[in-house]
């Protein structure tokens, strides 16, 4: 997804070192490697299975593979860098595992833990003991769901009787609390509240906001950030960052600017990147990528 176009927008140092925040199925880490003569590559995922697959094809010194959530940046010893890549959501081989639980389109027990390894908390538990204001919350402010309150309300009643055990069981249960009118519409009447449980499970907006502010401070002078989002509220935190940490209010009559004032970014391109017209041919997932990048200053 945007892979050359994310990678082209680091700027790559040929002997530098850089952060993959979200290693996945490993494709832009391994372009990224392929454009580096020398220099070091970290690479996170909170996926132990992503981890062992990178295992099992990567052979090159240059790379350290990381267990972690890329929340957890500052905590290794990594050090300054000279860029940070994010590719967000949810990887390919994680929707098409159906025992994952990430779809509604493959039936599975209800899952979604991007880390299985140390999360507890699953969409079953978050589907069967939050209260009816906790999942129309939610689903409203996740899932950005017109229907919030209706899909709610259904799920409330229909786990009085028994438990909502699976992913088809909840589209279903979706399905039937939507009117014909929102039926009729392009795509899956389930789609956005599967986005906000998943979202929830994994406090993934939170871990976003943490991790930024955290890449911001381990970027040397000159490097760069780049991050791949897919839907309107990760773009809109990445967007938000970046924008206050490339402008500064500075009170008039002031003959030079403190160093704890000065911006500490610099936005490459006010508008985010979009994929390729021959990109969106071949992958349709693509219509809703953006990339924006900004330079440490």
């Amino acid at each position: 997804m945007l892979l050359n176009e994310s990678i082209d927008a680091l700027d790559l140092k040929r002997g530098g070192t850089y952060i993959d925040a979200t290693l996945g199925g490993s494709g832009h880490s391994r372009l990224l490697l392929s454009r580096l003569n020398g220099g070091r590559l970290y690479a996170f995922d909170q996926d132990q299975v992503a981890i062992d697959n990178a295992k099992k094809t990567f052979e090159d010194p240059r790379l350290t593979l990381i267990h972690d959530n890329f929340a957890n940046l500052d905590q290794h010893d990594i050090g300054r860098v000279d860029g940070i890549l994010y590719d967000l959501g949810v990887s390919s081989p994680q929707f098409d595992e159906a025992a994952r639980g990430f779809s509604y389109k493959l039936d599975a027990k209800l899952d979604m833990r991007m880390d299985q390894t140390s999360s507890s908390l699953t969409a079953y538990d978050v589907v069967n003991t939050y209260t009816f204001n906790d999942l129309m919350r939610i689903f409203s402010r996740y899932g950005e769901e017109p229907f919030a309150k209706q899909i709610a309300r259904k799920i409330e009643q229909a786990r009085e009787i028994q438990p909502i055990e699976t992913t088809l069981q909840l589209a279903d249960l979706i399905k039937s609390a939507m009117p014909q009118k929102a039926l009729k519409k392009k795509g899956h009447p389930a789609k956005r509240v599967f986005q906000a449980l998943r979202i929830e499970v994994n406090d993934e907006l939170g871990s976003l906001e943490t991790s930024l502010h955290k890449a911001i401070e381990m970027l040397k002078p000159g490097g760069r950030i780049a991050v791949i989002s897919f839907q309107s509220l990760e773009d809109r935190i990445v967007k938000s960052i970046f924008r206050e940490n490339s402008e500064v209010d500075v009170p008039r009559g002031i003959p030079v600017i403190p160093d704890e004032m000065k911006p500490k970014l610099k936005i490459i391109a006010r508008k985010p990147i979009l994929a390729s017209d021959e990109e969106l041919l071949h992958n349709n997932r693509a219509h809703s990528a953006k990339l924006r990048v900004a330079e440490r200053l």
